[in-house]
């Protein structure tokens, strides 16, 4: 075994440009297998004698030492890879790791911040100046549309339609959609854009957000920026541009608005992706329901 082992790694690195880190971590697993299994270098022929079952055990003992799931997950796909390789080799007739199933990642519940602390957040960026005018209508609109921050640098004036309250949003996959704009949104895009210097690049989009030399702004200086305004009011420091998207979701469902509709305006292709948020809202369910039920207490 620890001979099919050498030569799928030289694979990897010849074939697949496999870096040392890679390699180090195909190595450690496969050695682990092989320990598991008490396979040594004399006896290859047990390659080809390794079952389906023997590799759950391993993965199972894998989740008794503390292994991580995720991990559990990457060292599954390493014997897959593997297995696969000894397969193309002639050295098994089958993959016994194709059937195994990845152990359930747990999704765990996003950072989010309430609407006290948004309005902190919104509220810290200076108006007396022009690149403050801009961060507020960055923040503003992020938070008022659920927008991913690479798509609200993004955004070029032929998207906005402020008689509509909408904003046209490039998503992943170039997927297209309509955001709504509220009045707070409106006015702080309105007052930025009286006070944007557009650089000439002849470029014809017209960038929304732009840096102090008019060029579109990146997705990295929106996270610096973010970075400032937590520090100035003292805001949990894992907030992310992502953050005002997960507050933008749990709000609505807080006060209401349907999982659906909530999908549709945050743009995910599966609700199951939605349904991450209904979890960030039972507690508000619960205490709502204590407040009005008369047998609930």
């Amino acid at each position: 075994m620890q001979a099919v082992i050498a030569r799928f790694l030289r694979y990897l690195q010849a074939e697949r440009n496999a870096s040392a880190l890679t390699l180090k971590s195909y190595r450690d697993d496969l050695t682990g297998l092989a320990e598991f299994l008490g396979a040594h270098e004399s006896i290859d022929w047990a390659l080809g004698d390794i079952t389906p079952q023997q590799l759950r055990q391993f993965a199972a003992a894998l989740h008794d030492a503390g292994y991580a799931k995720s991990s559990i997950a990457r060292k599954l796909a390493a014997l897959r890879s593997f297995f696969r390789f000894a397969q193309r080799e002639g050295r098994v007739q089958q993959n016994p790791a194709k059937p195994l199933r990845n152990p359930r990642r747990e999704r765990k519940l996003p950072h989010y911040l309430t609407s006290e602390e948004i309005a902190r957040l919104l509220a810290a960026p200076p108006v007396d100046q022009p690149l403050g005018l801009r961060d507020r209508a960055i923040l503003e609109t992020m938070y008022s549309a659920g927008l991913r921050v690479s798509e609200v640098v993004g955004m070029n004036d032929q998207d906005l339609d402020f008689e509509a309250g909408l904003v046209r949003i490039r998503g992943k996959g170039k997927k297209e959609r309509l955001a709504p704009l509220g009045s707070f949104a409106i006015q702080a895009l309105t007052d930025w854009l009286q006070r944007r210097h557009l650089a000439r690049t002849g470029d014809r989009q017209r960038p929304v957000f732009v840096n102090k030399f008019g060029t579109r702004l990146t997705t990295r200086s929106v996270a610096r920026m973010l970075e400032k305004y937590l520090l100035l009011t003292g805001l949990d420091m894992r907030t992310s541009p992502h953050t005002l998207r997960h507050s933008f979701a749990t709000h609505l469902l807080d006060r209401g608005a349907d999982i659906r509709s909530v999908q549709e305006l945050l743009g995910h292709k599966s609700l199951v992706t939605t349904q991450i948020y209904t979890h960030l809202s039972a507690s508000n369910l619960r205490s709502a329901y204590n407040r009005a039920h008369p047998r609930a207490q």
